[in-house]
């Protein structure tokens, strides 16, 4: 690296003296130190230092491009850090970074824990939904959290969702001269709040996490009975493939139960919906799911709702499909998006005959039925056939 003007440097509790020596030469020789009040004590920043303006924002170390500058951040900058929003916007030779242990890290050498089969998330500034996808008996999980009030509102959240009996401990100024580590059960933690406090971690018992296969119960959904049911909803998911790092396209998103999943699988949706009020369910069913950051829920009709969205990877249709909306779907995708189609209507299920014989694909009707009481004896209930068009652009 050629001679870069900034210097992200990870600090941890014990202050300059855990730092090593290619951060102190570089601290030495900043004009201007960033990073947050705790931080820039424990640096002794003094008259050089800057404190992170409220809310972040990163230009205010640009402005100093150029200069000698340093920026600390608590242990490993790139770990729910300043680090990788700063690097997003500078060339590679013009920073360098100095990591230190992250709190996870240390979290998890106190503990005994091996940090590779953690779950770590930050939640200092996300919504303990987001614990919903990982909670499964016997996960381990290190939190990062605001203060001690946090770490309270978050015993009293685990445990109305019956994880109350999980060992639960709190771990504070890890790696300095005033750590401190306590543990508890998440139903019985009622310390008074500490305001030093940086991380949480728990063993997960006592309850049942979600399923990892396809088709959740209709149950844990909000809806108003438009909702793609388990058994239809596992059979769409498994043409879709759901994939880290792919977008869906999920059109007459109803209760957006379809998005939820492919979002459960790692990828990120953009639900459909004509009525406000399914929306809104869409909305909730995405909060509830801890999955609000990655399912956006847009309140339109298709095709028009769809003229400005990026393209997908793939896409459901669950209904309202004519050859309007599929002509205007069709010439947006990209080859190798795939594309799925359900229909229980006559008049849908003659288009989707049709576009099977244009494109090729896969056309499958499906009859379901339960068992229902009828009199003293039972007999098979059965729901409206099915139709299935999936094909690959």
């Amino acid at each position: 690296m050629a001679d870069p003007w900034l210097t992200i440097i990870g600090i941890g509790e014990d202050g300059l003296a855990g730092l090593s020596e290619a951060s102190r030469k570089a601290l030495a020789g900043a004009e201007t130190v960033f990073g947050g009040e705790r931080h820039l004590a424990l640096a002794n920043a003094g008259s050089r230092g800057r404190t992170w303006p409220v809310p972040f924002d990163s230009d205010v170390v640009l402005s100093c491009r150029g200069r000698p500058t340093a920026v600390l951040a608590s242990g490993d900058p790139f770990w729910y850090g300043a680090g990788a929003g700063l690097a997003e916007k500078l060339g590679g030779g013009e920073w360098i970074a100095h990591p230190a242990p992250s709190t996870f890290s240390l979290a998890a050498a106190r503990l005994g824990w091996r940090l590779e089969s953690v779950i770590c998330l930050g939640l200092h500034a996300a919504p303990f939904e987001r614990l919903v996808p990982h909670l499964a008996d016997g996960a381990r999980i290190i939190c990062l959290v605001r203060d001690g009030k946090a770490a309270g509102d978050l015993a009293r959240w685990l445990t109305e969702r019956g994880w109350g009996v999980s060992p639960f401990w709190t771990l504070a100024a890890l790696g300095g001269p005033h750590e401190k580590v306590g543990k508890y059960h998440a139903e019985t933690y009622t310390r008074a709040p500490t305001v030093n406090l940086v991380a949480v971690a728990f063993e997960a018992r006592g309850a049942d996490g979600l399923s990892r296969g396809s088709g959740l119960p209709d149950a844990l959904f909000a809806h108003d009975g438009q909702i793609t049911k388990r058994p239809v909803r596992a059979l769409a998911l498994s043409v879709l493939g759901p994939c880290p790092g792919r977008r869906l396209w999920d059109i007459g998103a109803g209760s957006g139960s379809i998005s939820v999943e492919w979002a459960l699988g790692g990828g990120s949706a953009i639900a459909v919906e004509a009525r406000e009020d399914r929306a809104a369910n869409i909305r909730s069913n995405a909060e509830a799911f801890g999955l609000e950051h990655k399912i956006t829920v847009i309140a339109g009709t298709a095709p028009e709702a769809l003229a400005t969205l990026d393209a997908p990877d793939a896409v459901f249709i669950g209904g309202g499909l004519d050859r309007a909306m599929f002509d205007a779907v069709w010439s947006r995708l990209a080859p190798g998006t795939r594309l799925v189609a359900h229909s229980v209507t006559l008049e849908t299920e003659a288009l989707l005959g049709e576009l099977h014989q244009q494109h090729g694909g896969e056309l499958m009707r499906v009859e379901i039925a339960h068992a229902a009481p009828l009199g003293r004896y039972r007999a098979w209930e059965t729901t409206r056939p099915m139709v299935q068009w999936s094909t690959v652009r």
